[in-house]
């Protein structure tokens, strides 16, 4: 079988394409590269030498999803407008809602069997009903609810697919809804905890008690070789997580006990501080970077993870899948921690 994953050099995208390969089936990657970035660039060269086909192209771009999807059995759909902050909304809107529309054309018009989608928990928002006593975890029929504009593309992107199924309703395409992804590489949130637990201290805005849903990356990849296999994923949308969620504090200790272990840390010191000041000072701060070079220090979505509540239930994934997510927290944690500490991260 023949696989196009666009976004194929993102954190997630790149386990995807060497999961794609292990399995033993070709790879397309179409990625975008409109910076020089050596690590990027070093992937690339990784991926190529694994066996992938690499297309340098833009999502948004007819003619370069044209010539990634001719040939292919199944897509992948990872590429995304993400971590963009100082864009404009256009740039959200065209990469993930525009390149939905013009690849659901060409599957349908190139005779691909099968789209997997790569949507969002984020699409749900904030669970609410995990404040109430006992904790009620959330579910796919969770209401929607985005609560920045990359949560709202992203279900936008989901309505594109509904739309098109209903005039093309023996399509096949799955949208898995992943939680918060970690695992080796991940350049971003699990870093940034790493880094700061190193500090040997580490700063709430709050109690600490959000709720917090992980999702190891190979335990999400697995998901996409299960939606291929079980007849039961078409046109059907799962939470893809790992089987527990915990508060962000618990995360941080585990962390910081992996790195006190290695000798890294002596230990790891939490400090408590009021939410609101921080919460209202981060949209002073995006506000005025607007007019600055680069991405702000905070922002809304980043002081949000104090706040928010995400965990669910993934009883429909594993009943109509058969998903069991392989590894768990501890070992995950472990894993990419090693790999920070041999790639010089920490």
């Amino acid at each position: 079988m023949k696989i196009l994953v666009t976004g194929g050099t993102g954190f997630t995208g790149s386990h995807l394409v060497k999961h794609v390969l292990r399995e033993g089936n070709k790879c397309v990657v179409l990625d975008n590269q409109s910076s020089p970035n050596p690590e990027k660039e070093q992937l690339l060269e990784e991926l190529k030498s694994l066996g992938a086909e690499v297309i340098i192209g833009d999502v948004t771009r007819e003619e370069d999803l044209r010539r990634a999807v001719a040939g292919c059995d199944a897509v992948y759909h990872l590429a995304a407008a993400f971590r963009n902050i100082n864009v404009p909304k256009k740039v959200y809107d065209d990469t993930n809602i525009g390149a939905m529309r013009t690849l659901l054309a060409l599957c349908k018009e190139l005779g691909v069997k099968k789209l997997i989608y790569c949507s969002t928990q984020g699409v749900h928002g904030d669970i609410a009903s995990l404040s109430e006593v006992p904790p009620k975890p959330g579910s796919e029929d969770s209401p929607i609810k985005p609560e920045d504009y990359y949560q709202y593309t992203k279900h936008q992107g989901e309505l594109v697919i509904a739309g098109f199924l209903k005039e093309n309703p023996d399509f096949d395409v799955t949208i898995p809804r992943p939680t918060a992804l970690y695992g080796p590489g991940d350049p971003a949130r699990f870093l940034m905890i790493y880094k700061r637990v190193k500090k040997g201290w580490f700063p709430f805005f709050g109690k600490g008690e959000a709720f917090y849903h992980p999702v190891y990356v190979e335990n999400f990849c697995d998901a996409f070789s299960l939606a291929m296999s079980h007849p039961a994923s078409k046109g059907q949308t799962y939470i893809i997580a790992d089987d527990k969620f915990y508060f962000i504090k618990d995360i941080v200790r585990k962390i910081a006990d992996i790195e006190k272990a290695d000798g890294l840390i002596k230990g790891c010191r939490m400090i408590h501080l009021p939410f609101y000041p921080m919460y209202w000072l981060s949209f002073a701060v995006e506000a005025i970077w607007k007019f600055l070079p680069g991405d702000p220090p905070i922002f809304p979505r980043r002081v949000d993870w104090y706040r928010q509540n995400r965990g669910f239930v993934i009883d429909k994934a594993r009943r109509e899948l058969e998903y069991e997510p392989k590894v768990k927290l501890d070992e995950g944690l472990k894993l990419a921690y090693d790999w920070y500490r041999a790639h010089k991260y920490l």
